[in-house]
């Protein structure tokens, strides 16, 4: 797989860091060594995941000349505010359509990614109800926008598409040298799934490197069976974009939907015990939405044994530290 072929603006110079954490290792009870790649550090207004699938996504944008960015995402979404601080270095102007996925959860003074929307200058927010086609409320507004002289370019959630899940791609592959170059053998991977582009890249990148190391999402909203089947639709597509040979196997692809709880964004005692205890053991701040709910799956599959004892297990950090900010009385 030849990545170099893929026009891409060049937001990720360096790797994010791999780093060990024994304190948060020994709290869980010292039978599995947790590593963290820290994409949460990639460059971008605070930094997150969405930093290397709009790499390659504002390329494209930009080489089809558009003037604006539509994107969509839940109220309190690490997308819209990755999407928008890039789309403002770009010159390009941003607007956002949020998913009031919990009825009133949308508060236009909020704190966390809501004020730093607003402090970026988004040139328009428009909420709509949960369970709406957001892509159709997207493209709604670029007919709008076109009728008044713009051109729009529509990033999808999470830039969750083959071009954005290339930028994961390139992530295995990031993440297989380091591995080599600390002579660190890595015997599993926990990822947070999602809209799924972060996943499907991951697992692409694994499945085309050989890398022989399992992948497991951890579901921050869907059905085991349901989020499956998008992370492996859309890691066929990937697949079959960056140039893997042969099929993508199914079977790449698991996922667990136990650490969910009452619905995407609501909090969970198991999250709020994930973020605190690796806070205070590591100093490495996770969010409650993301990778709070992933850390707590990881938390609980090595308390339940999943993981053989001595195994090297590497978390990926995804970022979305800013919405903690909104969850302060969760936190009380």
């Amino acid at each position: 797989m030849n990545l170099a072929v893929f026009p891409r603006r060049g937001y990720v110079k360096d790797p994010t860091p791999i780093e060990s954490c024994p304190a948060f290792s020994k709290a869980l009870g010292g039978k599995v060594n947790i590593f963290i790649k820290r994409d949460d550090l990639l460059p971008g207004c605070a930094g997150g995941n969405k930093t290397r699938k709009l790499d390659f996504c504002m390329a494209d944008a930009l080489a089809k000349g558009a003037d604006t960015i539509i994107t969509c995402g839940a109220v309190q979404s690490n997308h819209c505010r990755l999407t928008l601080s890039w789309a403002v270095k770009e010159g390009l102007d941003c607007h956002l359509v949020l998913e009031e996925r919990v009825k009133g959860s949308y508060k236009p003074e909020a704190s966390g990614n809501n004020f730093l929307f607003k402090l970026m200058g988004v040139k328009s927010i428009t909420v709509v109800p949960g369970g709406s086609n957001m892509m159709g409320e997207m493209e709604a507004l670029a007919a709008r926008l076109k009728e008044a002289g713009r051109t729009p370019y529509i990033i999808p959630g999470g830039a969750s598409n083959p071009i954005g899940a290339t930028g994961y791609v390139s992530c295995a592959q990031e993440t297989l040298q380091q591995l080599f170059d600390m002579g660190l053998k890595v015997d599993h991977m926990v990822v947070p799934s999602g809209s799924a582009g972060t996943h499907a890249g991951i697992v692409v990148g694994m499945v085309g490197n050989n890398a022989n190391i399992p992948v497991s999402g951890i579901n921050v909203s869907r059905t085991k069976a349901d989020q499956e089947a998008l992370v492996r639709k859309l890691a066929r597509e990937t697949a079959q974009r960056v140039g893997m040979s042969g099929e993508f196997p199914d079977e790449a692809v698991t996922c667990f939907d136990g650490y969910v709880g009452p619905g995407y964004s609501l909090p969970t005692e198991s999250m709020v015990e994930a973020v605190r205890l690796l806070a205070q053991t590591e100093g490495i701040l996770l969010d409650p939405v993301y990778s709070g709910k992933a850390m707590a799956g990881l938390v609980d599959l090595v308390r339940s044994g999943y993981f053989a004892e001595g195994s090297n297990v590497l978390f990926l950090h995804t970022g979305g530290s800013p919405a903690l900010y909104a969850y302060l009385d969760t936190f009380k």
